[in-house]
């Protein structure tokens, strides 16, 4: 399994079977964890625009914008209902990768700052 970033800009997923045609519990687990992998690596790369964003904001008292927070969760809640998401499932994932973001957020300002 290779876990590193792919030389594309584009997230390659591994081959697996759609969850509509899975027909044992490996064809689902391999699905599974196959988006998986490909989920660590977009989570790689939102990290590095939270870096980034550490980097450009001029004080740490702007790292937390909770104005932002609702515009991500309502365009992730707009985007989910069409690809077939559920909110139940969609807004805490959101909430929670927002949350260890902005501390990662602040880490890294600090670091930067430091």
């Amino acid at each position: 399994m290779c876990w590193s970033a792919p030389l594309s800009d584009e997230v390659r997923i591994d081959a697996r079977v759609a969850p509509e045609a899975c027909q044992s519990m490996t064809d689902v687990r391999q699905g599974v964890d196959a988006l998986d992998r490909a989920l660590v690596l977009m989570l790689a790369e939102r990290q590095r625009y939270m870096e980034a964003a550490a980097r450009i904001k001029p004080s740490r008292d702007v790292v937390h914008d909770d104005a932002r927070i609702e515009d991500v969760v309502s365009k992730v809640l707009a985007a989910a209902g069409p690809a077939g998401l559920s909110a139940d499932i969609a807004e805490p994932v959101w909430r929670t990768l927002i949350d260890r973001c902005i501390a990662h957020e602040f880490a890294a300002w600090d670091r930067t700052r430091g």
